[in-house]
């Protein structure tokens, strides 16, 4: 099957990793334990300011053996799924890998991905329009990847060992197996093994990438045209408007708020109050799809969500990015109606009034539940 390539976006909470774990199930037949919610075919990497191509690709260090100090280069995230999807190929097995990159803008993307960034140009069978050389070591780096021994001789020559062939330097090894494979008629094992002896690589057809971004976050790194043009794009809405029991996740048709051990009522009301009131004030919030939340924002325990948690959560969210600007529209909001206006000075005396908070956007989300049960 054609290999996936896509950035999922969209404000927090909205549920985007639940959506790669959907397409990882779904179209990439990629078993994942329900239990972990991890799979063997799957490498998570998560971006961050301090995120680093050495990170993605791998690095050398140093670790003590015995009273001497050497070094080893450990494979990075990138090469970890690439070692994974090549050595399926070579054994012929038809199963598919996912590379998973969240919070993709909130590091220096171009600067990760580096000449890697040449691969993400597929041709129509999924393999790279491209290849792109690797050092030596990166090599190393990929044969352990790849679970194929390989060690550095006093020559500093490096010898690998595949299937049943010796041990020998990894150019003799690699023209031995691709002959194998042509005769075998494997194209895949016989691409992979020139691309190897030339240290050079390309990303496979078994092999989809899948990055996220959290459209709310104020990232300093910009994506240029270039990069975005690569992907597929997917846009994750928030839940606002309309709706009915089935646009809400199964996992929370059950769950409630709850203040003072008192259950109150189902969350997902609040939800949907919450966003239909930041919607109101589009005229006033830049961004405004970006500032609203997901049915995941705050995660239930046992069916329950907190008013502790919609305390450290929701509202600081609410007052520090949502309107940060300007604090009138919730002085508005929790005003009483006989006009007096509330003031808020300082986010103590937005918390002071929580409760009158939760209880208005669950009379927004309430009349949105049934305006669609009217249809």
């Amino acid at each position: 099957m054609k290999p996936i390539q896509k950035i999922l976006f969209g404000s927090p909470g909205t549920g985007k990793s639940y959506q790669i774990r959907e397409i990882a199930q779904q179209q990439l037949n990629i078993q994942i334990d329900e239990f972990t919610k991890t799979s063997l075919n799957i490498v998570k990497a998560v971006f961050h300011p301090e995120y680093s191509y050495a990170d993605f690709m791998g690095k050398l260090l140093p670790f003590t053996q015995g009273n001497s100090v050497i070094y080893k280069f450990y494979p990075g995230h990138f090469l970890k799924i690439l070692g994974k999807a090549y050595k399926s190929l070579i054994e012929g097995k038809n199963e598919n890998y996912l590379l998973v990159i969240d919070e993709l803008n909130r590091g220096n993307s171009a600067a990760i991905f580096g000449n890697i960034f040449q691969l993400l140009d597929r041709e129509s069978d999924g393999w790279s329009s491209y290849e792109i050389d690797i050092s030596e070591m990166e090599l190393v780096g990929l044969f352990q990847a790849m679970n194929i021994k390989v060690e550095i001789s006093t020559h500093n020559e490096i010898n690998v060992q595949f299937s049943d062939i010796g041990k020998d330097s990894y150019d003799k090894v690699l023209t031995k197996e691709s002959e194998n494979f042509r005769d075998q008629n494997n194209y895949e094992g016989f691409l992979i093994c020139n691309l190897l002896r030339q240290c050079q690589i390309k990303l496979p057809p078994n092999l989809s990438i899948i990055g996220t971004i959290n459209t709310s976050d104020e990232s300093i790194y910009y994506l240029d045209t270039a990069f975005k043009r690569r992907w597929d794009w997917g846009s994750v809405n928030a839940p606002v408007g309309e709706f009915s029991n089935n646009d809400i996740p199964q996992e929370l048709l059950d769950v409630k708020l709850v203040i003072n051990d008192q259950e109150q009522e189902y969350w997902y009301y609040y939800i949907v109050g919450i966003n239909e009131f930041i919607k109101s004030n589009y005229q006033t919030i830049r961004r405004i799809e970006d500032k609203m939340i997901g049915w995941w924002f705050i995660k239930p325990e046992n069916d329950k969500i907190e008013l502790q948690k919609v305390k450290d959560k929701l509202m600081f969210y609410l007052w520090d990015s949502v309107f940060a600007r300007d604090k009138k529209p919730l002085e508005i909001f929790l005003s009483e109606d006989d006009n007096t206006l509330v003031k808020l000075a300082l986010y103590s005396d937005f918390l002071a009034f929580t409760e009158r908070f939760l209880e208005k956007v669950y009379q927004w989300g309430e009349k949105q539940y049934q305006e669609k049960q009217l249809f």
